[in-house]
Formats: structure tokens, sequence, C-alpha cells
């Protein structure tokens, strides 16, 4: 007997935010690198963002196999530059491409995860400056509103340091506002508000927070915070938490990959969100793209790799 699916899946079909692409298509078309571009997936993607006036593509990968999967998917890749570089040699030569100021962002196609990172973030890609640290952002909105949550780290850092947690605020803080956020406010997840040494990321969070004070003049950050406080300005009033963070969060800033993904993953799956990311940290964005992903993240991913690429988010 077949059970019934999870009944706190949300029905709704997750939408783009107008106002991020209304943003993002105000800018000028970035060009994106697709690394290993021969499945449909992965062309689809690009077709969508190149329809949307999102991506201007350069396509890496087995020449001929993305003419053929081109064609099957009806997608004219007449005029379209084509980087013979198949398999592993793909993210490398998207690296080159972007030192060599050819691309502007580079896209996630047809490979793994940890392939795709591995030819891009190296020191020997060339691709980040000395001793910076880079991080991965989700942009999270819901139908209807253009009001964004960035969460941080839930996709690149497996268990930051205080060090690369400090560097996933900053890239979160700039994005923020470069989306039009002239201050935003941060919140640094934990368990509970008081700082507890038996639960050491309450301890790095307050680390964090106290750091963020001098070092992020132009935020609000708040923490540790427990998510009913970053969400509920009541359960705050209750709890005798005074922080204009508290209920009004722009920025999450999570404590490890688990938990920022389930977090992510939660708001996509039971509350219909769109959430769209990149990479930050390097000499372009990076959209860390998901076969799971449906067409309203990946145009998102591409509307803030255009965002980011124009508003000098290396």
């Amino acid at each position: 007997m077949t059970r019934p699916a999870f009944p706190f899946l949300s029905p709704s079909t997750p939408s783009v935010s107008p106002g991020l692409l209304q943003q993002a298509r105000a800018l000028p078309t970035p060009r994106v690198a697709l690394v290993n571009a021969g499945s449909p997936t992965a062309l689809m993607g690009i077709q969508e963002a190149a329809a949307a006036g999102l991506a201007e593509p350069v396509l890496i990968g087995d020449p001929d196999k993305i003419r053929t999967t081109a064609e099957h998917i009806g997608f004219d890749i007449g005029g379209i530059r084509i980087v013979d570089a198949p398999h592993a040699s793909a993210a490398p030569q998207a690296a080159r491409l972007a030192r060599d100021g050819e691309v502007d962002a580079i896209m996630k196609g047809q490979i793994h995860s940890s392939t795709f990172l591995k030819g891009l973030l190296p020191a020997a890609a060339g691709l980040r400056d000395p001793g910076v640290r880079c991080g991965h952002v989700f942009h999270v909105t819901i139908n209807g509103s253009d009001r964004a949550l960035l969460v941080t780290d839930a996709a690149l850092n497996v268990d930051p340091s205080i060090a690369t947690r400090k560097a996933c605020l900053v890239h979160a803080v700039r994005l923020a506002q470069v989306l039009g956020v002239d201050r935003p406010n941060a919140a640094i997840l934990s368990p509970n508000e008081d700082p507890t040494p038996s639960i050491q990321n309450t301890m790095d969070a307050a680390e964090i927070a106290a750091w963020a004070k001098t070092s992020l003049p132009d935020a609000e950050v708040a923490g540790p915070l427990a998510l009913d406080l970053i969400f509920s300005r009541e359960a705050a009033e209750i709890k005798g938490v005074t922080t204009p963070v508290a209920g009004d969060a722009d920025i999450i800033l999570t404590p490890n990959i688990t938990t920022g993904n389930a977090i992510v993953k939660l708001m996509v799956l039971g509350m219909g969100c769109c959430a769209g990311g990149l990479v930050l940290g390097a000499k372009v964005p990076i959209l860390l793209t998901s076969r799971s992903q449906g067409s309203a993240a990946r145009l998102a991913s591409a509307a803030l790799g255009a965002i980011a690429a124009s508003g000098g988010m290396a």
C-alpha cells in the first residue's frame, strides 16, 4: 500500500521574484560560461537564462555532444561560442576564460559539484586572491513578495571555521547591499540566544557578532539567535530579547552546511519558496546550480549572477 505524500509539502510552484529579474535585466548581460554543457538540463538552464536576457552563453564541453543535445531540445546555438574542453578539463578552462576576462560568470553544468569546484577554487586556478575565502549565498523568496532572505553557507563550506563564517557574512552583507538593502540585518543562527560554553556555536556566534560591530559597521549583526527569534519579533519580545534583527532578518549566517541546507530545502519544499544561489569570493560569480532545481531557481541564480557580476562582487 502506497502511503500519501508528506502533508507539509507545499503545492505551490515557486516563481522568481519580479524585482530580482527587473534589477538584473537593467544591467549589462553577463557572458556566462556553462561548464560541461552537453546535458539537456544544463543546456535548458542556460537557454532559459539567455531567453530572459540574463546571460550570453559560452558553452564548454564536448562540441559534438553539445550540438546534438541542443538540436534535441530545440535550442538554436548558432552564433554561440563553444569551447572544446570535455570532462575534467572543462572547469579549468572556465577558470582560464574568467582570468582572461572572457567571461563574467561561471555556471555548473553536467558535472559533479566537487569536480566543478576543484577546477575553480584552488589557488592554482587563479580565481581567488591570496587569503580570500569563498562562501555560498542562497537568495530565498516566496511567491508574491520581493522580500528576500539570504542564507549562508548552505552549499559550500561544510563545517566552517570562525574565519570562514566571517567571510561568508561579509559576502552576504555585500550582496544584500548590491540588491538594495543599505543596512542589512544579519542573524547568527544558534540553538538559543545565550552564549553557552557547552554549545560551541553559541560562543562562536557571540564572537562573530562582537567582531561585526567594528568590522561590518554598515550592517546590524546579532547573535547567537535561535530560529524562532530570527523569524518572529513576538517570540523575541516574549523572551525579552531586544535587537532590531529579531523578526526582521535579511541574512542568516548558519553554523554549518547541514543546518543551512535543511533550512533552505524546508523553505523550498514546505513553503514553495524560490531559492537561487551563487558562490562569492572568486573573481567572477559562480552559479552552483543543481539538477533538482526547477526553472524558477535556475533563473533566480542567473539573475543573481548578473547582479553580482555587475556589482563588483568578486
